[in-house]
């Protein structure tokens, strides 16, 4: 998409998004509570640094801006922004508390979190400092992105006065705004609030069409915005400029919407750095959300990511269902990640017949997510021979992902399907009962190998030979 390296500058709330990861197995004896016993600790960039994971995803050369504490997390905040290639402005006060947010989580539920941080206004000198440096960095960028997360760096007065010096600079400022008063932003080109926001800041029930007009209008009025914008979850983005225009989600599976504004702000601020219409910025901003939607925790998407999900929402929803290994993969590790117990089977499937859908019904009833290997035209000539199979591969997997238990199907070419078991680790493997007393390819692998006995009288040999006699 891009003919170009948009320079995007953030400014906002850096926080840490920490994260405990164990498993609970006991009540404390001094208290009526869980005892988590922590496993492992992860940490990534929360508030606007999740701005700045985004834009660093979308390829952009970014710049951050804020105000952070003299201490510990201030240096851990520095270093995993550096990490990622941003270039750093963070001017630090004195007896501010840098924002770090740990979360207790077992067995995939969050028990508690604490937060340690500052949520006063920053003095007076940090926002001398800010501007200061704002004046110059302004210059060079090509859009600016306010991220307000109400933790006291971007003041009513200094948010005014950022606005003020970008708009003589001819740089478009949007935000992704918090509370109440929206002339705080007055002058900004748009702001991102989601409908509860919107509703708040606009004093309207959003209820239906002429509803989300008038909240439209009123925000726009308000904070004298070029575009009026509201994000509207399942139902898409609005926007209203000399008309209301609307796109509705293209998200297929959502597992998380956590962080998902931040996804829109940076991809509009993407699309608009490299001069897009708004329309055209609407809409990537919209592929890029179903994609991160459809990961778990704050996540981002990539060019390659948004372009290849472009193409999928064009396809058929029997097609979206057939993957391929590296697909499969980023599949059942989101699923594994939400708790979804995996289950595998594989074969030829050449002519589907009741056996066929009696063996998988009952595979897909050991867990939640039946995952089918499906032979390819060559792997199955090497096993029944040359006048096989029947059907090819492409036609057997789009029958076989119609199913109502299958829920994804992927073409393997090797003489097994170790390859793919390796990849996809499944909770339970399951075979025919033809396999009683052998050795199951993969048992080394699943935790658990299941064998369902066939329908007498129901194969695909028999159905050929049938149909050979000519007595069907």
């Amino acid at each position: 998409m891009a003919n170009k390296t948009p320079k995007i500058l953030v400014i906002g709330d850096l926080m840490i998004d920490h994260y405990l990861w164990g498993s609970v197995n006991r009540i404390s004896p001094e208290a009526p509570v869980q005892v988590v016993d922590v496993e492992r600790e992860s940490s990534v960039l929360g508030g606007a640094g999740n701005v700045v994971n985004n834009l660093y995803a979308l390829g952009c050369e970014v710049s951050v801006l804020s105000v952070v504490g003299e201490d510990d997390v201030a240096v851990e905040l520095e270093e995993m922004l550096s990490a990622i290639g941003t270039t750093t402005h963070l001017i630090q006060q004195n007896g501010r508390k840098t924002s770090k947010k740990s979360r207790i989580i077992a067995s995939h539920s969050q028990v508690v979190r604490y937060d340690k941080e500052s949520k006063e206004n920053i003095s007076s000198n940090s926002e001398d400092k800010l501007l200061e440096s704002f004046r110059d960095l302004c210059k060079s960028v090509d859009i600016v992105l306010l991220s307000d997360y109400g933790k006291g760096v971007l003041t009513t007065a200094l948010t005014k006065e950022l606005i003020t010096i970008a708009n003589n600079n001819n740089k478009k400022v949007l935000v992704d705004p918090k509370g109440l008063d929206y002339t705080k932003y007055s002058g900004a080109y748009l702001l991102t609030p989601n409908k509860k926001e919107a509703e708040e800041a606009s004093g309207i029930k959003i209820v239906d069409d002429n509803s989300l007009v008038d909240a439209l209008q009123i925000l726009k009025k308000v904070a004298h915005l070029d575009i009026s914008l509201i994000t509207l979850s399942e139902d898409g983005i609005a926007i209203y400029e000399d008309k209301l225009i609307m796109r509705p989600t293209v998200a297929r599976e959502v597992y998380d919407v956590t962080g998902a504004g931040d996804t829109v702000i940076a991809s509009l601020g993407y699309s608009l750095a490299l001069d897009k219409d708004i329309v055209s910025a609407l809409e990537f901003a919209n592929l890029a959300a179903g994609v991160v939607v459809g990961k778990l925790g704050s996540a981002t998407a990539t060019i390659d990511e948004i372009e290849h999900y472009r193409s999928s929402i064009n396809k058929g929803t029997i097609e979206s269902h057939i993957k391929s290994f590296d697909e499969i993969k980023i599949q059942v590790d989101r699923l594994k990640k939400l708790g979804k117990k995996i289950v595998f089977t594989n074969g030829c499937f050449d002519i589907l017949h009741r056996g066929h859908v009696s063996y998988l019904d009952i595979a897909k009833s050991y867990g939640d997510v039946l995952i089918l290997g499906l032979n390819s035209d060559a792997s199955v000539r090497a096993l029944k021979g040359e006048s096989r199979p029947i059907n090819n591969e492409e036609d057997r997997a789009f029958v076989l992902s119609a199913l109502e238990s299958v829920d994804f199907v992927t073409v393997f070419s090797e003489d097994t399907p170790y390859e793919l078991i390796k990849i996809l680790e499944p909770d339970i493997l399951v075979k025919g009962g033809d396999y009683e007393g052998k050795e199951v390819v993969g048992s080394d692998i699943a935790r658990e190998v299941k064998l369902v006995q066939f329908i007498d009288g129901k194969s695909t040999t028999k159905t050929i030979a049938k149909i050979q006699a000519c007595e069907c």
